[in-house]
């Protein structure tokens, strides 16, 4: 059996194309080792089982766009790697020095003296249904920037909606009108202001795909009851609750609400110091996905609740009708909650 003396300590500074290591013996002063491998897991195989024959070997990196294939690497040949929450390192203000070798030292020194907060691992399926509904909110994002596109043009041409708000009914008939064959627009203005209607026509029919994948998860054993409980709230629907559930995944793990809270970075920051209390704004060190679905759910309490359209109105006749006339018939059914 390994003793406490024989552990070995690797902070790992990972990128694209390279890895840079820290080896730390338990009762060394400073690492022995500091090398740079290339991003190949055969190579860093090689190079761990070498740094392995003199001790118990106990990993650790930054959470990043690497992701965690590494990390299941690790655990498949037998290493103990956790992944860091790179909000939650100790930082010393009088530092003012960054680059790789040190930042990897920095990650064994603090893995050692278990400073590092290290993340939850998703198995590989809960990061592919994760991935998926995120790929859902960059459409979203995508909306909203076709939107503007089409706004702002027009507004430089002197066209704004004053009728109502934007993107309702009237609006929608306004900007068919404005497409239309006898659109008062010039020809090339004409041609801009079609291209950005189809372009949003094309993300909106996108977004209703990906809803109905998403919709297909949520009904799944492992998704079905917390989609299910978390819609109960109001200002949850399904989409919402999928992000909750597909963030958070195991809600045991946070001892208190304070815990969760923390976790999403709704607790106020604080600067206190002798009998004067000071808070300030929320600290937003945590989970930007959850943190939003929950900020865009509060914003619904302002206003009397009541059952809208989306309930009211049979699933099987909504349906997205394009913003410009087109020859071709509409063959996809729009069935999707905006959010």
């Amino acid at each position: 059996m390994s003793s406490v003396s024989s552990t070995i300590y690797l902070g790992m500074d990972v990128h694209k194309d390279s890895i840079t290591i820290a080896v730390l013996p338990s009762l060394a002063n400073a690492p022995t080792r500091v090398e740079r491998l290339p991003n190949d897991l055969a190579k860093l195989h090689r190079f761990v089982r070498r740094v392995a024959r003199d001790g118990e070997v106990r990993a650790c990196y930054e959470a990043s766009s690497a992701g965690y294939m590494l990390q299941r690497a690790l655990r498949d040949w037998g290493y103990v790697c956790d992944v860091i929450a790179p909000s939650l390192i100790p930082k010393r203000p009088g530092v003012q020095r960054k680059h790789d070798k040190r930042d990897a030292c920095e990650l064994a020194r603090l893995y050692r003296a278990g400073e590092l907060t290290p993340v939850r691992i998703p198995t590989e399926a809960e990061e592919r249904v994760r991935d998926l509904v995120r790929c859902r909110a960059v459409f979203q994002r995508e909306v909203l920037k076709s939107r503007h596109y089409v706004l702002k043009f027009l507004a430089r041409r002197g066209y704004v909606y004053r009728d109502a708000n934007n993107w309702t009914k009237g609006h929608s008939a306004w900007l068919k009108q404005l497409a239309g064959r006898s659109s008062p627009l010039p020809p090339e203005d004409l041609i801009v202001l079609r291209e950005y209607l189809e372009l949003l026509e094309y993300k909106l029919l996108r977004r209703a795909e990906l809803d109905r994948h998403i919709e297909t998860l949520a009904l799944s054993p492992a998704l079905a009851q917390a989609v299910t409980t978390i819609q109960c709230f109001r200002g949850f629907k399904q989409y919402a609750a999928m992000v909750l559930a597909t963030e958070i995944v195991d809600w045991r793990r946070f001892n208190d609400p304070r815990h969760l809270m923390s976790y999403l970075g709704f607790v106020p920051s604080e600067r206190s110091s002798g009998d004067r209390e000071r808070r300030g704004s929320i600290t937003k060190a945590g989970n930007s996905h959850c943190r939003h679905v929950l900020m865009q759910a509060a914003w619904s309490y302002r206003h009397r609740p009541q059952i809208g359209e989306s309930l009211t109105t049979p699933r099987w006749t909504l349906q997205i009708r394009p913003l410009v006339d087109s020859s071709k018939p509409a063959t996809t059914p729009g069935a999707s909650e905006t959010e």
